[in-house]
């Protein structure tokens, strides 16, 4: 029974619930930007080339006989795949750059100065006593 605690407490933690959300969300982001590639950006693109569909750019290696499906290397799909990523990897790169940004302002306030050393107080204190005398 101590495992299925132990477990329990690590699930949730605060942390952890964090990365799920951020999974989850990723997730579908992913999609997101596989449909806008896909279906948004790759068409306009195939067209001013010449009427190129991306998905359906493949080599094909060995012909179909019979039964046997032609072996075909699409690399359609995998110039798809490069822009998802290229486009992925440029908005986490924008997320971290304003998270960095924002660390360094909190980093950059000024922090209350540090409290003099005890002898520079009483030095102060000694020195005002002798003003007053005088």
């Amino acid at each position: 029974m101590k495992f299925a605690q132990e477990f329990k407490q690590f699930a949730m933690r605060g942390n952890v619930m964090d990365m799920a959300v951020g999974i989850i969300i990723g997730a579908a982001f992913g999609k997101i930007v596989s449909s806008f590639v896909a279906d948004v950006l790759m068409p306009p693109l195939g067209l001013l080339i010449g009427g190129v569909d991306f998905s359906n750019l493949a080599v094909t290696l060995k012909q179909a006989v019979g039964d046997t499906p032609a072996v075909v290397l699409g690399y359609g799909k995998f110039i798809q795949t490069i822009v998802d990523f290229i486009i992925i990897a440029f908005a986490i790169f924008l997320v971290i750059k304003g998270m960095n940004s924002l660390n360094r302002k909190k980093e950059e306030a000024p922090a209350a100065p540090a409290a003099p050393p005890k002898q520079e107080v009483l030095l102060t204190e000694i020195r005002d006593l002798l003003k007053e005398r005088k």
